[in-house]
């Protein structure tokens, strides 16, 4: 039997520092044609920097400061009802790609190779998750909605836009991952 790994107070700290930086990323906008957050960022760089295992801890701990009601969300909204939304399934896709992340990184190292290829199956991940919710969701509220529009609403205006979060996510954590242990 391997001996689980302790959380040391600097674990702990990290993760709150990453929780709480994922919140400011939900609250920063970036007003383009369709307007984007930075919460992809926030995930990816929490992933990065921290590690699967805190990476994950940060995500999920954000989720329940919404969850509770605390305004994490984009928009400074929280509550079960931004989650039950249309779009609640993209932010509970946060704690899919990070547990997805997690896994292969667990697996495969944490190279960088690995590192990139986790994070942009995670963002896949996120988006099948997130449209499968999205399509659920409307149908129950407004009406039955194609795929292809879903997609186009919900997917095709944020690929380059998150992939771009993506890259920089990646490099931050690149220089940052060394002195944060």
């Amino acid at each position: 039997m391997t001996a689980r790994p302790r959380w040391r107070t600097v674990d702990l700290a990290y993760t709150a520092l990453f929780t709480v930086l994922l919140a400011v990323c939900a609250w920063i906008t970036v007003p383009l044609t369709v307007p984007f957050t930075l919460q992809t960022f926030g995930v990816f760089a929490a992933l990065g920097v921290l590690g699967g295992r805190r990476g994950t801890y940060a995500v999920a701990a954000y989720l329940l400061l919404g969850l509770a009601g605390l305004p994490v969300f984009s928009g400074f909204r929280g509550g079960p009802g931004v989650l039950l939304g249309t779009t609640g399934g993209y932010i509970l896709g946060f704690l899919v790609s990070a547990l997805l992340y997690w896994a292969v990184t667990a697996r495969f190292g944490s190279r960088p190779g690995v590192m990139a290829a986790a994070m942009a199956l995670g963002l896949v991940v996120c988006y099948g998750f997130g449209t499968a919710w999205f399509l659920a969701a409307y149908a129950r509220t407004t009406g039955p909605v194609g795929l292809w529009t879903a997609l186009g609403l919900c997917v095709f205006p944020f690929i380059v836009p998150d992939l771009a979060k993506l890259a920089l996510a990646l490099a931050l954590s690149r220089r940052l991952a060394r002195y944060l242990k």
